[in-house]
């Protein structure tokens, strides 16, 4: 796993401006090399702005978005169209924009879906989608969890308690390294019942990107970058295989 690096901006609007220019231009290097191309989204404030600077750059329609797979770090467990969904927010802000194929957007089920009751429920049902998308198995597999795409960049958000996906500190999803998502129960920050990721899937990650913002998460920052434990500092622990960037502000830099 690579060592992160850090990108200071001054401030939020400008991370959500500079990660998305970084991302298209991303996206163009990848698909100049391979497809298809495999990309994680975050929600939060900054992430979901950054997503609507996607949407207003000139740069978007270069990208041939039939090309690009979209899929979802975490998602709060509602009802497919609710208004705090991760899905919902990030449609509203650029998918609804794209011409992506129906197909090719990956969100996680909330209740109400076909077979969908319970976050293990939707956990279940996303790591099947994310198998189908699997390379081969190799020397370099992860075991059971290794049945996900080779994600060619991963977003992550992080919470002033050092959460990212809905990993957060001391829950037990942390230790779950057997499966590629995970149901969440009593998560502390609302709604309680979530769906994430686990740190296994993420390892697939080629590159990992860490966006924060705000003078609240400068603590969780530097507990991270100096390598805290992962019960208590989560997001400490994510990196990519090429490449880890945390990208901030510089409130959120200290």
């Amino acid at each position: 796993m690579s060592a992160p690096t850090v990108v200071v901006h001054p401030d939020a609007t400008t991370v959500a401006r500079a990660t998305a220019a970084r991302l298209l231009v991303h996206l163009l290097d990848e698909q100049s090399t391979h497809r298809p191309v495999h990309v994680v989204l975050t929600g939060g404030t900054v992430g979901i702005a950054t997503l609507a600077e996607v949407c207003a750059s000139p740069l978007r329609d270069a990208v041939d978005w039939t090309g690009v797979h979209l899929w979802w770090g975490d998602e709060r467990f509602l009802p497919t169209g609710h208004p705090d969904r991760n899905e919902t927010q990030a449609r509203t802000a650029l998918l609804d924009a794209l011409a992506v194929p129906a197909a090719n957007v990956h969100p996680m089920a909330g209740p109400g879906a076909p077979g969908i009751t319970t976050p293990e429920d939707s956990a279940a049902a996303y790591a099947a989608d994310l198998a189908r998308f699997a390379p081969e198995p190799d020397g370099d597999d992860h075991g059971p969890a290794g049945a996900v795409p080779a994600f060619d960049v991963v977003l992550l958000g992080m919470g002033p308690d050092g959460h990212v996906a809905s990993l957060f500190p001391g829950h037990l999803a942390l230790a779950v390294d057997d499966r590629s998502a995970v149901g969440v129960h009593g998560s502390p920050k609302p709604p309680p019942l979530r769906v994430s990721l686990t740190f296994a899937a993420l390892a697939h990650a080629r590159q990992v990107w860490v966006v924060a913002a705000g003078a609240e998460k400068a603590d969780a920052v530097a507990r991270a970058l100096a390598g805290d434990d992962v019960t208590r500092t989560p997001a400490g622990h994510v990196a990519g295989r090429d490449r880890t960037l945390w990208l901030l502000d510089l409130a959120a830099a200290g």
